[in-house]
């Protein structure tokens, strides 16, 4: 059953060096608090998977906690490139970062995979790029009754996943709604899983479409109102379209992404 504790309690007990980390959400929800809370507590060695990594995990690879990255996309949404990201692959800084990419099909079917307790998974994408070229972990697969060429995948089992939403009860149930992602299948597929929420609530009112991760799947829950900001949370804040702006500037510049951490950090 899950435990709520605070946030620096959730990351001290659940996410080590060295661990497979997955922070999910996909445009909103996005659990920027939490991987703060990974930089502030130094973590290291991580790898860090993502269908679509954005400005939290160019911070988490700028503060030097990654030594890979496996993902589908990456970028700053709307703005342009992750310089951090994109220092540590051509210049090693802070420290060398290895990348293993797929495609979004194919991150989403490895969750889905995980999540069913399955070695891999098989679809039809990947047709027509190099990728399975260049990434060790894309094989063709023939099925057994048609003998079509497929692609498979390995299932992604993260050491622990976090995620965002908007509600947990005290019993440690999440409510979640909007656009949800991967959250709920990188929830399941994860040994342990820590959830930052908006607010605790007494009880959980039914909303039409919501995702309910029920406490007996989920790790901890942490309230952490604003955790999603500069993304932003249905039903609670917009995005913040300046402060993706904003990064671009800082996190071009080494001095100035310096300057930044160090507030962090405090």
């Amino acid at each position: 059953m899950a435990k709520v504790v605070s946030l620096s309690d959730a990351v001290a007990e659940l996410v080590h060096d060295g661990d497979t980390v997955a922070l999910e959400g996909f445009t909103h929800l996005i659990p920027v608090a939490a991987g703060q809370e990974i930089i502030r507590q130094g973590r290291k060695d991580l790898t860090l998977v993502r269908m679509t990594p954005d400005i939290v995990y160019d911070q988490l690879i700028g503060a030097g906690c990654a030594r890979k990255l496996i993902f589908s996309w990456g970028g700053n949404p709307g703005v342009g490139s992750l310089h951090r990201f994109r220092d540590a692959v051509q210049h090693s800084w802070p420290v060398p970062l290895e990348i293993e990419e797929h495609s979004h099909a194919g991150m989403a079917n490895r969750y889905v995979a995980g999540a069913s307790g399955l070695p891999f998974a098989v679809l039809r994408g990947y047709t027509g790029t190099d990728l399975a070229a260049q990434t060790e972990t894309i094989k063709p697969i023939t099925c057994p009754f048609t003998g079509e060429v497929l692609t498979a995948v390995p299932a992604l089992n993260p050491d622990v996943t976090i995620v965002h939403a908007q509600r947990a009860d005290r019993a440690g149930n999440v409510q979640l709604w909007g656009i949800a992602g991967v959250q709920k299948e990188a929830v399941l597929a994860a040994r342990r899983s820590l959830v930052t929420v908006e607010e605790i609530v007494d009880e959980l009112e039914p909303r039409p479409g919501a995702v309910v991760l029920p406490a007996w799947v989920v790790t901890a829950v942490a309230e952490v109102p604003g955790g999603a900001s500069p993304s932003y949370a249905a039903g609670y804040y917009e995005r913040d379209n300046d402060a993706y702006q904003a990064w671009d500037a800082i996190s071009r510049d080494r001095e100035e992404f310096g300057k930044w951490l160090a507030g962090v950090a405090a």
